[in-house]
């Protein structure tokens, strides 16, 4: 049994020091970490406060778990959220991630923490940002993709803007130069 434990600031980020140099690493937790990790494994992850709706929708009995653990629960920060906006917007893959994805993206951004995630769009985002992400119970994304936009009218293509709206599939929006849905697509 560990008998101390010493919090210090290292390269700005809180660490729990145990037994003389074991440390634990911050990290964010995507939703399918609190759904099938043990719960060993969850204690001490930083998630954000949007996940627990999720969660509870998913799985009440796992969000009564989840929520009895020593879990960082965090409200996102505006600007870090508008960070991963952006970066989500630069790989192309914000029109496919909801506002829970994002709130997550937000922490690892703005902690500079390692993102654990199934999710291969934020694994892209990440990945393309330069930042850390792991798996949670998959292999993981093997290649970075860019999404833009392209339109089934004219043929017209775009960078995915940053004040796009979320939708799981179909049109993203109209094209502005013909009018027909533009979809998204990979960038060649």
């Amino acid at each position: 049994m560990v008998e101390s434990c010493i919090i210090e600031c290292v390269a700005n980020r809180w660490v729990d020091v145990v037994d003389c140099g074991v440390s634990t690493l911050m990290r964010v937790l995507d939703t399918a970490a609190l759904l099938y990790w043990p719960a060993t494994e969850i204690a001490g992850g930083i998630c954000s406060i949007s996940q627990q709706t999720e969660l509870e929708n998913v799985s009440p009995q796992r969000y009564m778990l989840v929520t009895s653990l020593d879990v960082d629960w965090r409200d996102v920060e505006p600007n870090w959220l508008d960070k991963a906006r952006t970066l989500a917007a630069d790989s192309g893959d914000l029109p496919r991630l909801s506002a829970v994805d994002l709130d997550v993206l937000a922490l690892a951004v703005g902690l500079e923490v390692p993102l654990y995630t199934d999710d291969y769009r934020l694994q892209n985002t990440m990945q393309k940002a330069g930042l850390e992400t792991q798996s949670v119970g998959t292999s993981g994304a093997k290649h970075v993709w860019r999404w833009e936009l392209r339109c089934t009218g004219c043929g017209k293509k775009e960078s995915v803007p940053s004040d796009v709206e979320s939708s799981r599939k179909g049109s993203v929006k109209d094209c502005d130069v013909c009018g027909s849905p533009m979809l998204l697509k990979r960038a060649k």
